[in-house]
């Protein structure tokens, strides 16, 4: 009995240590893959122009304070080339899609001059899906039989930014890259995603949120295990949609926006 008991402890030991061993290895070979590191920047688009403190020069001095390797845009691919092609020709962005966003037309663009990141276009967003999604909630708006769920859209809005108001934290880059506010802004997501979503097709906001994602997958899978540090910039009601898909990766590291906050302060 003693001798079988040694047997199955000498067994066991060595399942361990080829355990153990393995553990090691994968650690190592995870080390060695080198992960990438992403934030989410949360954007406010012509917000920038107007905000005492989120301002585009602030933009680009959290940037620089980023300095990444990558910059994941809210630029559909079909029109990026044409924006790059206009900034380099006239030095400004001429590209209408692309004019609408500031932190790109007077921050980021501007800084490819000094800076060494690529600009990657992943926005899923295309023009006759948005006239298509604007005609549908309109429609939507103006049908009687539908006032329920209008009205149920409208009080999510309300109530979403009455409690933003209330925070006195409106426009605040350090709230806005907290999770309290991606949960204040489902209050208003969520009843209009679960409300139109289907209906509105393709400009539905879990099917835009997917187009968006799907191309930064595809960025992503493209730099996987490069050591880089990827900085995916959308307008800030995209940020908690994006995190929680981020987080389920688990071949990236995830940064805190806070410790480039607060070395630009």
């Amino acid at each position: 009995m003693k001798s079988i008991i040694k047997k199955y402890v000498v067994v066991i030991t060595l399942l361990l240590l080829i355990s153990s061993c393995k553990q090691t290895q994968s650690e190592n070979t995870l080390e060695e893959k080198q992960l990438n590191e992403v934030l989410v920047m949360g954007m406010i688009h012509g917000g920038h122009l107007t905000d005492s403190v989120y301002t585009t020069a602030y933009v680009e001095k959290l940037i620089r304070e980023i300095n990444p390797d990558y910059i994941l845009t809210e630029i559909p691919p079909d029109l990026f080339e044409a924006a790059m092609e206009g900034f380099k020709r006239d030095d400004s962005i001429s590209e209408p899609r692309v004019m609408r966003f500031p932190e790109y037309t007077d921050a980021v663009f501007p800084l490819t001059k000094e800076m060494d990141f690529e600009i990657i276009p992943t926005a899923g967003w295309t023009r006759p899906m948005a006239l298509e999604r604007s005609q549908k909630l309109r429609a939507i708006s103006e049908d009687p039989n539908r006032a329920d769920d209008w009205a149920a859209y409208r009080k999510g809005n309300r109530e979403s930014d009455s409690i933003y108001r209330a925070t006195g934290k409106v426009n605040d880059p350090y709230f806005i890259h907290t999770d309290e506010y991606d949960r204040i802004q489902d209050i208003a997501l969520q009843p209009y995603n679960k409300l139109f979503n289907v209906e509105l097709g393709l400009g539905g906001w879990e099917n835009i949120n997917i187009a968006h994602y799907w191309h930064i997958e595809k960025a992503l899978e493209k730099h996987r295990y490069k050591g880089k540090r990827i900085l995916i910039t959308y307008g800030a009601g995209h940020k908690g949609w994006f995190l929680r898909q981020l987080r389920k990766r688990d071949d990236i590291k995830l940064l805190d926006m806070k410790p480039f906050l607060d070395a630009i302060q």
